[in-house]
């Protein structure tokens, strides 16, 4: 166990210390960022050098995607006028999906094993979706969306600082989430792996035969955590977006 968790700290390729202490080394986490950030600008740069009518290969795929993030996770909650944050939720989907797959290849540490990871995604929709809601309805309408019409007047003091520790609490939800379940998962393949290796030839199969399954299983999950992520993110841009009337 002590070794599983040894794989999952990252360990520094190379040190890099800037002004004030802060420590911007490059490590396997980092690593396994840039690199999704290099698959996901290519799996759209790609197929739009040369679009063609009748989309095929590439193109295909990645207008499928397009068109399941765009259907599936942004006009479902937001409707037609959430086509401004398209980029955005079509952008965390994708980076955060392959960024789980890179995680998976031998020898790799998955980025969103690493809870500054997923916690700097999740800063990134906190600070946005509160920044919508700012414009959308001025800094003192959008406090007074913290409270939902019709509330008694002596309940406001207490449903106010309550809304407080609900968003406060929504980016902290974001990113353990996200963290708990890829650690869990790598756990899990790090065990079989182990078993693989120390048990008998006879009883190797099972320990084998249960990676290959959990791999499987990981790129669902990892899919499937990608989904949850974005679709959260647009759920909470629409609620900075929605008057207090609206949310009820």
């Amino acid at each position: 166990m002590e070794k599983l968790i040894q794989e999952l700290t990252p360990h520094a390729y190379y040190k890099l210390v800037v002004f004030g202490g802060v420590d911007i080394s490059i490590t396997k986490a980092v690593l396994t960022l840039l690199i999704a950030a290099v698959l996901t600008f290519l799996l759209f740069w790609i197929p739009s050098r040369r679009m063609k009518l009748v989309p095929r290969g590439w193109q295909n795929f990645v207008e499928v995607l397009v068109e399941f993030t765009r259907e599936g996770l942004l006009y479902e909650i937001m409707g037609e006028e959430g086509k401004p944050y398209f980029p955005l939720i079509a952008t965390l989907f994708s980076f955060i999906f392959i960024t789980n797959l890179v995680g998976l290849i031998p020898g790799s540490l998955p980025a969103t094993s690493q809870i500054g990871t997923t916690a700097a995604w999740a800063l990134i929709v906190f600070i946005i979706y509160n920044a919508v809601g700012v414009i959308k309805h001025g800094p003192i309408g959008y406090l007074k969306t913290f409270v939902p019409p019709g509330t008694p007047i002596f309940l406001a003091p207490v449903m106010f600082p309550l809304e407080i520790i609900s968003h406060i609490a929504r980016p902290f939800s974001l990113a353990v989430r996200l963290f708990a379940n890829v650690v869990a998962g790598h756990m899990v393949l790090g065990v079989f792996a182990f078993l693989s290796f120390t048990s008998l030839i006879i009883i190797k199969i099972l320990p084998f035969s249960m990676i290959v399954i959990m791999y499987l299983f990981e790129i669902f999950v990892g899919g499937l955590q990608a989904y949850i992520f974005a679709i959260l993110a647009a759920i909470y841009i629409q609620i900075g977006r929605a008057s207090c009337r609206e949310r009820v």
